[in-house]
């Protein structure tokens, strides 16, 4: 059984620590978190049933705890997820892994040379519905790629130590990754503005890779709350609304035949066919589902599909994005 304990139980912690709770093939050890008031908290859910602790190398040099859940701000994530390779744990780490390339790197280099695993929680990656799609792409029936159209909106959350593009485009980033099998990136273009935010609150990411486009919005400053997913085949196209209550997921049996005319010329003709629900399992959420991918990966000697390369092969579009916002910032200034 696999001893693992959570770290950080402010924004997103307290989830982790129930998966982890609910999945009775984890040993949970403990909860750390440095603020008291957040442990007192965590003891009104879980009583004696796991320790609590504020000092984190407490638990990274215990040699009985075999894995560490970081669930803690971005910026913090570096720093814990050394500490806890150099003592030998494994790490499960909140997305974005880093925030920057070369940290990201670094930890790889560490985890492989001590044979430990590293798992990034692209959380979408083990929604159930986005395996569904993985499975119709793979299926050969959508056809190629031809674009990806994303979209996270919402008021509110709005964070200062990371932009909304590196808190809500990373989740569509992720998908992308996981769907095509790591795309070769050529360029990237990127728009921002930081509005109530040091960060950028708006982004807008448009991304040419060597087979296909994409186009992404980040928004914590809408009306509405939007998580959309569009994806555009030569043969069908896909919606995913993760707001949609009861049809997430629709296959369009909609695209266009191209005819070849005796000139060699070609027609594009418009078709339109059934829209199709599919079925795909439930049950479990993506958060319980990605963490016992990180249990299974741990037992049984194998790499997490959202491993430290998938996570740095994001990191880099981020990176990119962030580049083009800064050149963009020296222009304006420079026209003005």
């Amino acid at each position: 059984m696999v001893k693992i304990a959570s770290i950080g139980y402010g924004y997103w912690g307290p989830n982790v620590a129930r998966n982890i709770y609910n999945n009775k093939k984890f040993d949970f050890y403990a909860i750390c978190d440095k603020k008291h008031d957040r442990l007192e908290k965590a003891k009104q859910v879980y009583a004696n049933a796991v320790k609590y602790l504020t000092d984190y190398d407490e638990i990274i040099s215990n040699p009985d705890v075999d894995a560490v859940a970081l669930a803690v701000e971005t910026s913090a994530h570096y720093e814990l997820a050394k500490k806890a390779l150099l003592k030998g744990k494994h790490i499960y780490v909140e997305k974005p892994f880093t925030d920057n390339v070369a940290h990201a790197e670094e930890l790889r280099k560490l985890a492989d040379e001590r044979h430990l695993k590293i798992h990034v929680d692209h959380i979408m990656v083990y929604h159930p519905a986005i395996r569904k799609i993985k499975e119709i792409i793979d299926s050969g029936e959508f056809g190629d790629i031809i674009y990806f159209d994303c979209s996270r909106l919402n008021l509110g959350n709005v964070k200062n130590d990371v932009s909304s593009m590196w808190d809500l485009s990373v989740h569509d980033l992720s998908i992308i990754d996981y769907l095509t099998n790591g795309p070769k990136v050529e360029y990237v273009r990127a728009v921002g503005q930081k509005s109530y935010s040091q960060k950028e609150s708006i982004a807008f990411l448009s991304i040419k890779f060597d087979k296909f486009l994409a186009n992404i919005r980040a928004n914590w400053i809408s009306p509405i709350k939007e998580r959309k997913l569009i994806i555009a085949g030569t043969k069908k196209m896909i919606v995913y609304d993760d707001v949609e209550v009861l049809n997430k997921l629709i296959v369009y049996d909609k695209g266009f035949d191209v005819i070849s005319t005796e000139y060699d010329d070609y027609v594009v003709k418009s078709r339109i066919g059934d829209a199709v629900i599919p079925k795909f399992v439930g049950g479990a959420d993506a958060l319980y589902n990605s963490l016992e991918h990180f249990r299974e990966c741990i037992v049984n000697d194998t790499e997490s599909i959202s491993n430290a390369n998938a996570a740095i092969r994001v990191i880099k579009i981020l990176e990119m994005a962030d580049k083009q916002l800064e050149a963009n910032v020296k222009e304006t200034h420079a026209i003005g």
